[in-house]
């Protein structure tokens, strides 16, 4: 096969401006696709035109889309130095918790713009604030605080069903999870849903969004990678608990968890960028940089996280509308929740007066008062449907989760598929992809977590997986891939 030649005339031909981005664009096709079809080249790089901000994160193409993206002006970035000491926050669960992640909320407290903070028993480290943190600040929003899966949130959908139909009717509850999301990258239906979501106006305002709707549209209701799931339980009410609403009984329950897929990645990647030129911070600590909400490009991230994280929620309820049809029944309930996301609430700030702050939950469950949520545990173990306490001390929030014990490498290399598929036996579990890097034996135990913040959170149901369904891409694929677990 003859190595690939592409022109400048050509490349002028289907769209692309005069200047560097021509010769680069030839010099990397050239050397990198060498021997791939001339038309499947030309594709791509029509593509990569049309929405460069797709492709800025990757090694080669990446080159070709920095060029096209429209450069945004920022103020010269200003070089911040960390307070020498932090403000105080508390720790749940603290005997459990890793080094690693303390060390992280500690850096984070030294901002100059912190006001109150928390760290959740399930923590452990990320990039920016930890998993599991949970940062106040006053009129700024930082990017990693939130994390690069926007909007990651729960939904729970309560079936009036008696929970012996997941046993006698296994294989149809199987059949229809396979067939009600896509997981993994790239999840793309060939049919996009319609949902109001997609003609929000801030797609038409703002021109990173403008480039990302149409891959959006096509990934709406599917899910992500590493620990999200969708999955058919039993849930469990002891008594009836007047802001759940429900008899105490038990229901068969459907469970899903993801977030904003490649939306929420390109605007939490963008933005983050954008904050790093414009604070310049001490190393360890630079992926705290922040933007001001009176600043054009904090507007920006506030509009364009928000409309993530709707965007979120509609993922999950076009899959729980299509499981709700396939099953023919409507949910008694549901309850549903994001913990990736800043809030604005109104807190004491630092001068004793209330005012409003920028309530950071990264990997935590907002636990205002009265304020349902779902804190899962594993493919086999419990979750559970919690009620808030409103505790100040943990600035209104609760775990998001169990929170890992080990690495996916350390799974991936100490637990074997024997020790995983006795544990789903002994728990009567059926799993449908998945693998060693998300077994139980990974992640802490979710009892434990639940003790530890007791004074968060009030328990008012318990779900129990019965059929999970995960992404079926081989771990160590997906390792390198999708680095920022369930951030």
């Amino acid at each position: 096969m003859a190595k690939l030649k592409i022109s400048g005339k050509e490349l002028r031909a289907i769209g692309y401006p005069e200047g560097p981005v021509i010769s680069i664009a030839m010099n990397l096709m050239e050397k990198n696709y060498k021997h791939e079809k001339k038309e499947d080249v030309m594709e791509l790089l029509k593509k990569i035109l049309s929405a460069p901000v797709e492709y800025e994160n990757d090694a080669v193409l990446g080159l070709i889309a920095e060029q096209l993206i429209p450069k945004k002006e920022t103020e010269p970035g200003e070089a911040i130095e960390l307070n020498a000491t932090g403000i105080h926050f508390n720790v749940f669960g603290g005997e459990n918790i890793e080094e690693g992640a303390t060390h992280q909320m500690q850096l984070a407290s030294r901002l100059p713009i912190s006001v109150a903070g928390a760290l959740m028993p399930d923590a452990h480290a990320g990039y920016g604030l930890p998993i599991g943190g949970v940062l106040a600040t006053e009129n700024a929003v930082i990017p990693y605080g939130v994390g690069v899966d926007i909007g990651c949130r729960m939904c729970l959908s309560v079936f009036p069903i008696n929970p012996k139909e997941l046993v006698q009717r296994e294989h149809f509850f199987s059949r229809e999870l396979n067939e009600a999301t896509l997981f993994g990258s790239p999840g793309l239906f060939d049919n996009a849903t319609d949902h109001e979501v997609m003609e929000r106006k801030e797609f038409d305002e703002l021109p990173l969004l403008k480039a990302l709707q149409a891959k959006a549209w096509r990934q709406l209701g599917s899910s992500g990678s590493g620990n999200h799931f969708a999955e058919f339980g039993i849930i469990e009410v002891g008594e009836k608990d007047a802001i759940l609403g429900i008899d105490a009984g038990t229901y068969v329950g459907l469970l899903t968890h993801s977030g904003s897929r490649a939306l929420g990645a390109n605007i939490a990647n963008h933005y983050t960028r954008i904050a790093r030129e414009k604070r310049r911070l001490p190393g360890e600590a630079a992926n705290l940089a922040w933007l001001n909400l009176d600043e054009q490009e904090g507007m920006e991230y506030w509009m364009a996280m928000n409309l993530a994280g709707d965007y979120a929620s509609a993922c999950h309820h076009v899959i729980h509308a299509k499981l709700a049809k396939a099953i023919g029944e409507q949910p008694l309930t549901m309850v549903e929740n994001h913990h990736n996301f800043a809030w604005k609430e109104m807190m004491i700030g630092p001068d004793g007066k209330m005012k409003e702050l920028i309530v950071h939950r990264k990997g935590a469950t907002p636990a205002g008062k009265n304020v349902l949520g779902i804190i899962p545990g594993s493919m086999t173990a419990p979750g559970f449907i919690v009620k808030g306490k409103g505790e100040t001390a943990s600035v209104s929030s609760a775990s998001h989760g169990a929170g890992r014990k080990m690495s996916r490498t350390k799974a991936l290399n100490s637990i074997t598929q024997k020790e995983l598929k006795d544990q789903l036996q002994r728990h009567g579990v059926k799993l449908l992809g998945g693998g060693l890097d998300e077994a139980p034996n990974a992640y802490k135990d979710i009892e434990v977590v639940m003790k530890s913040q007791s004074a968060l959170v009030d328990v008012v149901g318990k779900f129990s997986p019965k059929i999970v369904r995960m992404d079926g891409t081989a771990p160590k694929k997906w390792q390198k891939t999708n680095s920022m677990d369930g951030e």
